[in-house]
């Protein structure tokens, strides 16, 4: 069986007060997503924008992961299945 396919992304960065927030959508073409991530500068740290760019980037990346396994542990369990490793497809212990 050969699939293909192309997902959308978007990754919007704000900062302000020396904290960053990201929002990343994903568009499956049948599934939006939205995950969110946020890095604050501790006042003492040299302002370095780049570093809080990618803290709070990945961890937006980290929560829409999280909800993209969880989305994926249904659909396995609504086509018959069960989730390899898992008790719950809500469960997020380390694989």
């Amino acid at each position: 069986m050969s699939h293909t396919g192309e997902w959308k992304t978007r990754v919007y960065l704000f900062e302000e007060d020396r904290t960053t927030n990201v929002r990343v959508e994903l568009d499956t073409g049948t599934t939006k997503l939205t995950g969110h991530g946020t890095a604050r500068c501790n006042p003492t740290d040299a302002d370095v924008p780049e570093i809080g760019d990618e803290l709070a980037a990945a961890r937006a990346m980290e929560d829409l992961g999280a909800q993209l396994k969880r989305l994926a542990f249904g659909d396995v369990e609504e086509a018959g299945g069960r989730p390899q490793g898992r008790s719950a497809p809500w469960a997020t212990a380390a694989e």
